[in-house]
């Protein structure tokens, strides 16, 4: 069975950084796309950054294109998200997910898809 887990939330200031963390347990499939996700306070959630197994490639959204760096450790069960100069704005709950579409642009656009598989999440608080 599929599953993920998020670690490595929590508060801090703004202009901190944050390393987060997706264990992934349980795939039986070379090809998938693993992605992180947030959901800020009464909104929907969103893709962040995505990556690709099969090619190690690699999508940003628009909104995380300068601060978050997505990486990948070499026994490819664990994704991280570095996020570096933290607003206020980035506070929510980071979520990753699992997609075996495979395609890591297709996991943060399409999220939708009823074959993703998320974890429980992690929360992130930026605050003074």
């Amino acid at each position: 069975q599929l599953q993920l887990e998020e670690s490595g939330g929590g508060w801090v200031q703004p202009g901190g950084s944050l390393r987060l963390a997706c264990a992934t347990f349980g795939f039986t499939s070379e090809a998938y796309a693993i992605g992180w996700f947030r959901q800020a306070p009464g909104k929907e959630r969103k893709g962040v950054s995505c990556i690709s197994s099969s090619d190690d490639s690699i999508y940003y959204t628009d909104s995380a294109k300068d601060r978050f760096t997505i990486s990948r450790d070499d026994a490819k069960t664990t994704v991280t998200l570095q996020i570096s100069s933290l607003r206020v704005g980035d506070t929510g709950v980071y979520y990753c997910a699992a997609d075996l579409r495979a395609l890591a642009w297709k996991l943060c656009e399409d999220s939708d898809h009823e074959g993703i598989s998320w974890g429980q999440g992690t929360q992130v608080t930026v605050s003074s």
